[in-house]
Order: structure tokens, then C-alpha cells, then sequence
């Protein structure tokens, strides 16, 4: 049978010949087969290029691998060099360390040295004042015996009195010159003041009294109760006022003594109690002219007395002190007129040392000009002078002198 012979197959609208479904066939059988070969084909070119690759990457690491042993050789010789210089910087880094431990020990010993020197001249110096203080603090033991012995004496009113005195007088004799002052004098009422000061210009003495009434002021100090510093503030005004009114009837004498008085007040927190809180008693004072004065006031007082009598004795001794200015200035006409003839002097010898001096030069130019002179023997005249000579014969009539005029 013919396969040319098979009837068409109809599938929907399409036929289908018999040659075609052959030919389909035979593509369906050899498809497989054609794909196996492309796919040998395939793998055996998949092969090669995948030794290809192999031998390429074999190659590209054989080359690393080269790089790397090379670039192993090169960093095993730079951290040999840089093992040298670290040794080398180790070494110096040692020495230096060592000097500056080296250093840094003797700094540390003179420094403990000089630290141990200062300690010992801080604990020396401590204990010299230590010792100081102990001195101190004897003198302040000795110094509150003697304020306790000056509080029994102040509690004695003819005691105080002296203490008064004796601190007045003081500063009188501190002050003032021998003959200036005088002590427990007496007046012309028979009255006997502790000081009298000469005042200059022949003025009647100034009269300073020591005594104060303390009792009252003690127990003003020492009372708590508000009622007895009163009782005590009274009774010290009244004694004051007594005592202030007792210097002005016995120590004022017209004509005889200052028509004002002094009243001394031997302490200067007294002196301050009584400007505060009892100025009725300074007024009073005042009015009856009787100053209250402390130890400094006194002082300043004093020293002014003492610089108007100064004043006073230098105008006293001023025609004294004319004279002499007077023969000062005769003495000086003198020696203005002793120097101007020592200066005529002077002149003239200065005038007759340029006059010997013109005859020196006038002698320094005769030596020159002999000292130029030329000496010749009879007949052996030089023709190359060309200066004019003449000719003077010696004595002996040998030698000819010829004298060369420069001028």
C-alpha cells in the first residue's frame, strides 16, 4: 500500500496531507537525537572553554602566587629593616629613657635635699619662735603681775596720786629742757601744784595738776547694776567738779601763774569715757579754764611750748647770729678780692708763658734753618745747587760755609 494512498485527516477546518504527517513523524523521531548531538557538541565546547579557563586561572594564580612570594620576599626585607631601626629606636629610646630617668633622680634628689633643707630651716625658724613665744608669754605673765600690782596701786589713792605724778613728770622731762619745768613748787597762797612749765617771754607759769578722783570711776567700770553705775556717775561728777574747782581757786593767781590750768588725766580710755559721757564736766571746766588733758594731748602740748621757746631763744640770739653773717660777708669781700688779684696774677704769668712760648718758636725755626745748612772744602763746589749760596770763610780759612736762605 502507498502511503501516498492514505486519506487526508481533517482536524476542524485544517487537512492534513500524508506526506506532511510523514515528515512530521520523522522530525519527531530525530529531534531528540539532533538535540543530544547539539548538546555534545555544547558540552565538549563547554569543556574546552572550561579548561581554557583553567589553565588561564592556573596561569593568573601561578602569577599571584609569584606577586605574592615576591611581595613576601620584599615585606620579609622591610621588617627586617624596619626590625633594625625598631632596635636602633629601642636602643635609643632606652638611653634616653635611662638619661632622663638618670635625670629626673638627681632632679628628684635635689629636690628632696633642698626640700629637706627648707623643712629643717622651717622647724628651725619654728622653733626660734616658738621661743619667741615662750618669751612672750613670760612677758605677758610679768606683764599681768605688774597690772595686778597696778591695780593695788591705783586702789590707793595716795598711790595713785604718785603713779599720776610719776607719768606726768615723765613726759614734762621727756619734753622739755632742764630749767624749763619745776616740780612741787610753791606759790604765793602756800598752794604746792604738781608741775609748773616756764612760758616764754618772761610769762607767768603754766600750772599742771595729776591728781583725779578715781574712786567713783572704778566702781562706775566695775558695776552691773544699773542704779549703782548711777549713784557712781554722780558721785563722780560731783568729785570732779570739786577737784576742778579746787585747781581754779588755788592754782590760778592773777599775775603770777596762766589764767589757765591743766588738768592731767593719766589714761587715755579715762580721758574718752569723760569727752563722751560726761561733757557737762568738760564744759564746766572750761568755764572755770581748766583744760582736761590726756597723756598725748600733754605731750602735744609740750612740744609746742617747747617750739615757742625755741623761737624765743633764736630771736634772742638773732643780733648774735647778724654779727655773724656781717663778718661772714667782710670775709667773703676779702677773698673776692684775693681772687680777682690771684686771677691778675694769673693773667700775667699766662701772657709771659705765650711769650716764651713765641720765643720758643722763633728758636725751633733758628734750629731748623742751621739744621739745614751745608758745609763745603775750598774749590769743591757742587754745580747742581741751583739755590743762591754764599760763601762765608772759617777761621781757619780751610772751610767755607754756605748758608741756604729758605725764606
Amino acid at each position: 500500500m502507498n502511503l501516498l494512498d492514505i486519506p487526508a485527516v481533517t482536524i476542524g477546518s485544517v487537512t492534513l496531507q500524508p506526506a506532511f504527517l510523514i515528515g512530521l513523524a520523522a522530525a519527531l523521531f530525530f529531534l531528540p537525537v539532533v538535540v543530544i548531538v547539539i548538546a555534545a557538541m555544547r558540552a565538549a565546547r563547554l569543556r574546552a572553554e572550561l579548561r581554557e579557563e583553567t589553565a588561564r586561572r592556573d596561569e593568573a594564580s601561578e602569577a599571584r602566587l609569584a606577586e605574592l612570594l615576591k611581595a613576601q620576599a620584599e615585606m620579609q626585607g622591610r621588617l627586617a629593616t624596619m626590625a633594625e631601626v625598631f632596635g636602633s629606636r629601642q636602643a635609643e629610646l632606652n638611653q634616653s629613657i635611662s638619661q632622663r630617668l638618670d635625670g629626673m633622680t638627681h632632679r628628684l634628689g635635689t629636690t628632696i635635699t633642698e626640700q629637706t633643707k627648707s623643712t629643717h630651716d622651717n622647724l628651725r625658724t619654728l622653733q626660734e619662735r616658738l621661743a619667741v613665744i615662750d618669751a612672750a608669754q613670760n612677758n605677758i605673765q610679768s606683764l599681768a603681775k605688774d597690772v595686778v600690782g597696778l591695780q593695788a596701786i591705783l586702789s590707793n589713792k595716795q598711790t595713785r596720786g604718785a603713779f599720776g605724778q610719776s607719768r606726768m613728770e615723765t613726759i614734762v622731762a621727756d619734753g622739755l629742757p632742764m630749767g624749763a619745768y619745776a616740780f612741787q613748787t610753791t606759790l604765793s597762797n602756800g598752794s604746792r601744784p604738781d608741775c609748773t612749765i616756764r612760758m616764754p617771754n618772761n610769762s607767768p607759769p603754766l600750772v599742771v595738776d595729776a591728781k583725779f578722783p578715781l574712786e567713783a570711776w572704778n566702781v562706775i567700770r566695775e558695776t552691773e547694776n544699773p542704779e549703782q553705775k548711777k549713784a557712781a556717775s554722780q558721785q563722780f561728777r560731783r568729785d570732779m567738779e570739786v577737784h576742778i574747782r579746787g585747781i581754779s581757786e588755788k592754782y590760778l593767781i592773777p599775775g603770777e601763774t596762766q589764767d589757765m590750768a591743766f588738768l592731767f588725766v593719766p589714761s587715755e580710755s579715762i580721758f574718752a569715757e569723760i569727752h563722751e559721757n560726761f561733757e557737762g564736766i568738760v564744759q564746766k571746766a572750761h568755764r572755770q579754764k581748766v583744760v582736761i588733758v590726756s597723756p598725748s594731748l600733754l605731750m602735744l602740748s609740750i612740744q609746742v611750748i617747747q617750739a615757742v621757746l625755741k623761737d624765743q631763744r633764736m630771736r634772742e640770739q638773732a643780733h648774735l647770729i647778724q654779727g655773724e653773717v656781717i663778718r661772714l660777708m667782710e670775709d667773703l669781700g676779702r677773698l673776692d678780692d684775693r681772687t680777682r688779684k690771684l686771677q691778675s696774677h694769673f693773667l700775667a704769668a699766662q701772657k709771659d708763658v705765650e711769650m716764651i712760648i713765641t720765643s720758643s718758636d722763633k728758636l725751633a725755626k733758628r734750629g731748623a734753618k742751621i739744621e739745614a745748612m751745608e758745609f763745603e772744602t775750598p774749590g769743591g763746589r757742587d754745580d747742581s745747587d741751583e739755590a743762591p749760596a754764599r760763601a762765608v770763610e772759617s777761621r781757619t780759612g780751610l772751610l767755607k760755609l754756605r748758608v741756604v736762605d729758605e725764606d
